[in-house]
C-alpha cells in the first residue's frame, strides 16, 4: 500500500513551464495534422467512435472485465 497523498488544487508551483509550452507546440501541430486529415474522410465519425470504443474496452480492463475488440465491435455499442 502506498502513503502516496495528492497535492492540493490548485498548483503552487508554475506549471507552464519551458518543457509544457514545447510540448503544446507539438501537440497542437499533431491536432492540426488529425484534423486535416480527418476532413479528407469521407466518413470522420468512425475514428471517433473506434476511440470511444477503446477506451470502453480499456475502463473495462482496469475493473477487471476483459473484453477482446472482436466482442466490442459485435455487440450493441455500435450507433
Amino acid at each position: 500500500m502506498s502513503n502516496y497523498k495528492l497535492p492540493l488544487l490548485p498548483p503552487t508551483e508554475e506549471i507552464e513551464t519551458k518543457a509544457v509550452l514545447k510540448k503544446l507546440v507539438i501537440a497542437h501541430k499533431a491536432l492540426a495534422e488529425l484534423n486535416g486529415v480527418s476532413e479528407t474522410m469521407p466518413n470522420e465519425f468512425i475514428i471517433l467512435h473506434t476511440l470511444s470504443l477503446q477506451e470502453a474496452k480499456d475502463n473495462s480492463a482496469i475493473e477487471n472485465i476483459i473484453t477482446t475488440h472482436d466482442e466490442f465491435y459485435s455487440s450493441d455499442n455500435i450507433a
